[in-house]
């Protein structure tokens, strides 16, 4: 393949589709028009003695890299500001926050990773057994004895040895989404010791946390209705998303994929980004949603994250492929009915979709998720009617 020749006008005409593929990774329009500027000033220097082989794809590679420069630059001003505010007036110190510190403790390294995970959701986040034992996809009983174990276990050792930061960000993760799906401090709670983890420990994993806590946040006063039902993302009424929580962890986000160390929470907060990104349900990038879901999927091999990839798959290519991904999963599988009945619907078979959200409703872990299923399954029986 030869490369192409320089010509001026064809460098010109690519730029609205560079500036239209870096908003949907996550640009604001108006720093991405800068970098595209800054892109297409380098193609004029460099392009008449080496030309490119691919233009388009050289513009994206290299506007991108201009506007993760200039986000790092400007990232890294605010703080040192922020350092300079934040310093203390002479005086008495204020006592300070040992909450993150007792989540070290109680991922004390003679621990498995998940009994320390669980005994900090206890003992600090203050959820119940019942919670808990609903975020591991495990039965109450036995939620009940891992956390006896593991308290028996600590009883015996010095708590002189913190435990590691990947299982403290594990806790972190299940106290926000617990508070997420309910008691909205829990959640604020979470995001707040994510702060202090990141101002203390330099990883992209943990931004990648706070960025994913952050734009789960800022939709929250959509997801339900004055009457305390659920929303789905489709019906969501957008100007209730919190723009500035968005724009930070957008931020937040692309500096953490710029050090190229992708972890779990970076590929989720990608997903939650482009829904973010996205003004309709109609207009989300699904193909790059299903792209990052694969991402997630090879790095975590988690089910949950292979039946939510299923459901952008469908959104991507169809209802008929979303079905045939969906055939190949665990049928045992949370909310796998649920799944089902959405994909039945979207494929036109309402009859069948109605009798799997009624299914799915007997499953349900919340009272506000049973009474939509509910809903869903009364909507299409009454269409079918």
């Amino acid at each position: 393949m030869g490369t192409t020749p320089f010509d001026p006008a064809v460098v010109r005409s690519l730029a609205p589709d560079v500036l239209a593929i870096l908003v949907r990774r996550g640009a604001g329009f108006a720093a991405g028009e800068d970098a595209v500027q800054e892109a297409l000033v380098e193609a004029w220097r460099t392009w008449p003695d080496d030309p490119p082989r691919d233009p388009k794809a050289w513009l994206v590679t290299v506007a991108w890299r201009r506007l993760v420069d200039a986000t790092r630059s400007e990232v890294s001003r605010r703080e040192r500001e922020e350092r300079v505010d934040a310093r203390p007036a002479p005086g008495p110190a204020a006592s300070t926050d040992d909450s993150l510190q007792l989540y070290f403790l109680c991922a004390h390294p003679s621990l498995t990773p998940s009994s320390a995970a669980a005994l900090t959701l206890r003992a600090v986040g203050g959820l119940t057994t019942r919670q808990i034992a609903e975020a591991y996809l495990v039965p109450e009983a036995t939620m009940a004895q891992r956390i006896s174990r593991a308290k028996r276990t600590v009883s015996e050792q010095r708590l002189d040895r913190p435990g590691d930061v990947a299982t403290v960000l594990r806790t972190l993760y299940l106290v926000f989404n617990e508070g997420y799906s309910g008691d909205l401090d829990l959640a604020s709670e979470a995001i707040r010791m994510t702060r202090q983890l990141a101002a203390a420990v330099d990883h992209p994993e943990i931004s990648g946390l706070l960025a994913l806590m952050l734009l789960h946040h800022a939709r929250r006063d959509a997801r339900t209705a004055p009457d305390g039902s659920l929303v789905p993302l489709a019906e969501q009424d957008r100007t209730q998303w919190d723009t500035a929580a968005i724009t930070e962890g957008v931020a937040i986000l692309q500096l953490a994929l710029s050090r190229d160390r992708l972890g779990e929470f970076q590929a989720q907060a990608a997903i939650a980004a482009l829904h973010a990104d996205a003004r309709a349900f109609t207009a989300t990038d699904w193909v790059q949603v299903v792209e990052w879901y694969d991402e997630l999927v090879r790095l975590t091999q988690n089910p949950v994250a292979q039946l939510n990839r299923v459901v952008a798959l469908a959104q991507a290519d169809g209802a008929r492929a979303g079905l045939a991904a969906l055939a190949e999963l665990d049928d045992s599988l949370p909310r796998f009915s649920a799944v089902a009945a959405h994909l039945h619907e979207m494929d036109g078979d309402l009859a069948l979709a109605a009798r799997l959200y009624a299914e799915a409703a007997t499953k349900a872990t919340s009272t506000a998720e049973r009474d939509h299923l509910v809903r869903q399954a009364a909507r299409l029986n009454a269409a079918t009617r």
